[in-house]
């Protein structure tokens, strides 16, 4: 069931969650059937198998965020899924991930934690290409979940660069440097933030971040991640 962007934008445009489900009837992002939790029984253990819901804590050294918390390991079907996601306009998927997660009591206790969300953010044009940024559809369904802040007016990308998943290690640290733009960091100072992304490969995007956003000096930084590669 693709969307074209076309009907993306219009749902944008949509507020009435009655019209949006004739429109668009919930489904199970992974396997189509209609579901009004975005993922069927059958779909959530198999996704239940997989999960790992791993928290690892990073030197003060080498990072600028505390902790990296993420779902899955970046192989097979997950690796399908996020693919789809994020290429293949299947942003619908974003209601599937986050209902996901926030079945695991562990993780859920975790994220009640933090005062605002943000997601790392893509060049305009990337999001112009692509219709979404798939970082800020499942950032704003958290937020909204757990009732906390969502936060999209502090952390800037200003320059369109090479996709980090092209590059090395040591290219993908240059290629981040000096791209994010810190913006109202009043709005930020003292909270606890926690950062998402879809993929943690090195690490390197999700670290230049933290290192802008903690310019805002906030209480706590941490990063989410659907999966690590």
């Amino acid at each position: 069931m693709n969307k074209t962007r076309n009907d993306k934008k219009i749902e944008t445009k949509l507020h009435c969650p009655q019209l949006l489900n004739l429109i668009y009837p919930p489904i199970c992002g992974i396997c189509g059937k209609l579901n009004s939790n975005f993922i069927c029984n059958k779909c959530q253990i198999q996704l239940e198998k997989q999960a790992e819901f791993k928290i690892e804590k990073k030197a003060k050294t080498n990072y600028y965020f505390e902790k990296h918390l993420y779902i899955f390991k970046y192989e097979g079907m997950i690796r399908k899924i996020i693919i789809n996601y994020k290429f293949n306009d299947k942003s619908y998927l974003y209601k599937t991930i986050v209902n996901f997660l926030l079945k695991n009591e562990k993780f859920f206790s975790i994220l009640e934690t933090y005062d605002t969300i943000l997601a790392v953010p893509i060049s305009k044009k990337r999001e112009k290409e692509r219709g979404y940024n798939q970082s800020e559809l499942i950032a704003k369904e958290l937020a909204k979940k757990l009732s906390k802040e969502y936060n999209n007016q502090c952390l800037f990308k200003t320059k369109n660069i090479i996709e980090q998943s092209k590059l090395n290690k040591e290219e993908r640290q240059k290629n981040i440097q000096g791209v994010y733009e810190l913006r109202n960091s009043n709005c930020l100072q003292d909270k606890k933030i926690l950062l998402i992304d879809d993929i943690y490969t090195t690490g390197s995007t999700v670290n230049e971040c933290c290192k802008i956003l903690g310019q805002a000096r906030p209480k706590k930084l941490d990063v989410l991640t659907l999966a690590k590669d």
